[in-house]
């Protein structure tokens, strides 16, 4: 019979994996305390969730979750990060955290069902975060149909101008 304990952990690593829209498989291996604290911070202010747990059971959860297959990363130490809302602020707290201590080491992360390698965590950490980049999306979208007010505006303004002049040409005239 398994052990309830493990099985709590399987059952809050599968809602963290169903979850998340992307997640960082990690190796903290040479993080001490203190700086264990502050990735965690750093991650937690952003609503990212760290977890660290024994890899077989991350496996079965990951399995349960219907995630994409990373237990061949799953070996020694590992921490896994879970972006709840944006992938890209994710990434760039666990790259700013690699630069400044080479430590911990990027396995390989998962976003949006697809596997990526440790290498284009760069790639990812560069991009704008998911509300600016929605922004610049309406603001793209937005521009043309402001252009075309304005240009209907001026011709109504023109318009109405217009018939103003005529109506009191007629009634000077009249």
């Amino acid at each position: 019979m398994p052990n309830p304990k493990k099985l709590e952990a399987v059952a809050a690593a599968k809602k963290l994996f169903e979850e998340a829209g992307s997640f960082f498989v990690t190796d903290y291996q040479g993080l001490n305390v203190l700086d264990m604290t502050g990735l965690r911070k750093s991650l937690r202010e952003s609503n990212v969730r760290l977890l660290i747990e024994k890899n077989t059971l991350i496996k079965i959860a990951a399995s349960e979750a219907g995630v994409p297959d990373v237990s061949e990363h799953l070996v020694g130490p590992t921490a896994i990060a879970f972006a709840m809302d944006d992938a890209a602020i994710a990434a760039k707290i666990l790259n700013d955290s690699f630069k400044a201590k080479d430590l911990p080491r990027m396995k390989v992360f998962v976003v949006d069902e697809q596997i990526f390698d440790a290498a284009d965590i760069g790639r990812l950490a560069d991009l704008p975060p998911k509300d600016m980049l929605l922004s610049l999306l309406v603001a793209s979208v937005e521009a043309p149909f402001s252009e075309l007010v304005g240009s209907l505006d001026g011709f109504f303004r023109e318009l109405v101008g217009s018939i103003d002049a005529l109506s009191e040409k007629r009634q000077s005239e009249g």
